[in-house]
């Protein structure tokens, strides 16, 4: 047993860091706003990417990040009842499922005028506000605030989030894009004033940014010692690990987070801590919303000897190295040029590579740093926006690295009933063959 350990290294699925994620994700995502609402503190209904995360902990607003508990249901498998409400209510199926999961879960909780039963992990809380986001980013969260008022009447806001194009004249444009950006969170601030009977802490928001700007690289800097071969970690434990730093950035705690989160990291490479017996592949995650029904496929990866040891979902991407954001006085104009430096941080190195994308260059970053043989992508069908383009992107990278293999599964982040684990694990089995091709070549 020990000759055998010294060979293959201590092997180990979860970090001890993840296994913590399900019971912070219940405790502060679900009863916290809870517990919220029953002690009169103002709760909203949030949204993650729209730059309002510290503005909100420096409010005392605590959110319900409504995405996230769809996806708690679906984990739970128990998506069916609030999708066919929301059909009943004549939401179709080709919707976000994430906004007609939560859609359907309302209305049921409208009509009962109670929490509907065995709501998993308890339920959400009726908000007293809820904040949306009109960016390209994601299609629903425009519409939904308009939606929810069939069964609750709350005030929303919807934070304008423009990213520039690609091809665009950006040192022309990039004073507009930092103007609107930052005045629409100057609007978000009035209406929370509003809301909540009380006026902003400037400093305090100053200090929130500083904590979740901390969060963001330390998060960075943990994933990258994934670089490592064989690698110590792998995308099936970074989709709990994320949550921290997605649902809970600007806290204490989600910065605490991932110093234990890096520090188990170093000692997994430090012990030659292995996901398998033998690391034949190593993949990417290159990009979709995982099937939370169905993450039990990275373990048929793992059955072959392929593991993910990075991902492009859910990832701060642009964290290793200095953003270089400009000295400013005004919090908002800083997290503007934080929203206007993250979309466009590839825009030059993809200009200067004929035909690329700042998506494909972002992808060939990762196949280069992290010593990648394949890529597989995740096609959400109720999710055009932010998964449109997949195969054009696969397409432009092979200009690149010609004969790498590619995969693209479809289903769902919600809906089961798309899903089919037997086509999925032979499309698999089709894509390990290939990648053993490629890497024998």
């Amino acid at each position: 047993m020990e000759e055998a350990k010294k060979e293959t290294g201590a092997r180990s699925k979860t970090t001890e860091a993840g296994k913590k994620v399900p019971g912070i994700v219940r405790r502060s995502m679900v009863g916290d706003p809870l517990r919220a609402k029953q002690e009169g503190k103002p709760v909203a209904y949030c949204f993650i990417c729209s730059l309002y995360d510290e503005i909100v902990r420096t409010m005392d607003i605590v959110p319900t990040w409504v995405e996230n508990y769809a996806g708690i249901v679906a984990v739970k498998r128990d998506h069916e009842r609030f999708l066919a409400k929301a059909e009943a209510e004549g939401y179709s199926r080709s919707l976000c499922t994430y906004a007609t999961c939560d859609l359907g879960f309302d209305a049921m909780r409208h009509e009962l005028d109670e929490m509907p039963p065995d709501a998993p992990w308890g339920g959400i809380p009726v908000p007293d506000m809820m904040l949306g986001t009109g960016t390209e980013l994601c299609e629903p969260r425009y519409k939904w605030a308009e939606t929810i008022q069939r069964y609750m009447d709350i005030p929303a806001y919807i934070v304008g989030l423009p990213i520039p194009p690609f091809g665009v004249d950006l040192q022309g444009a990039q004073s507009y894009y930092i103007e609107y950006v930052a005045e629409q969170l100057r609007g978000l601030v009035e209406f929370l004033e509003k809301q909540t009977h009380k006026k902003m802490d400037w400093d305090r928001l100053w200090e929130t940014i500083s904590l979740a700007e901390k969060t963001y690289k330390l998060w960075s800097d943990a994933y990258a010692l994934r670089k490592a071969i064989p690698t110590p970690m792998g995308t099936e434990d970074a989709m709990n690990t994320m949550v921290p730093g997605t649902y809970m950035l600007g806290t204490q705690e989600a910065l605490d987070f991932y110093q234990d989160l890096y520090d188990e990291v170093q000692a997994r490479l430090e012990s030659k801590v292995t996901l398998v017996p033998e690391e034949k592949y190593r993949v990417l995650w290159g990009g979709g919303l995982p099937p939370w029904f169905a993450l039990g496929e990275f373990d048929y990866f793992k059955s072959k000897g392929a593991v993910f040891p990075a991902e492009i979902t859910y990832r701060p991407t642009n964290w290793e190295e200095p953003m270089d954001l400009p000295k400013v006085s005004d919090p908002l104009e800083h997290l503007a040029w934080r929203w206007l430096r993250y979309w466009t941080y590839r825009y030059d190195k993809a200009s200067k590579r004929p035909g690329s994308h700042p998506d494909v260059e972002r992808l060939i970053e990762f196949i280069e740093n992290f010593s990648i043989d394949g890529v597989v992508m995740h096609s959400c069908f109720s999710c055009r926006s932010w998964h449109i383009g997949q195969k054009l992107q696969l397409d432009v990278l092979k200009k690149v690295y010609k004969d790498i293999p590619t995969l693209i599964l479809e289903s769902d982040m919600v809906d089961a009933s798309s899903y089919s684990e037997a086509d999925a694990h032979a499309r698999i089995d089709a894509f390990i063959e290939a990648m053993e091709t490629y890497k024998n070549r």
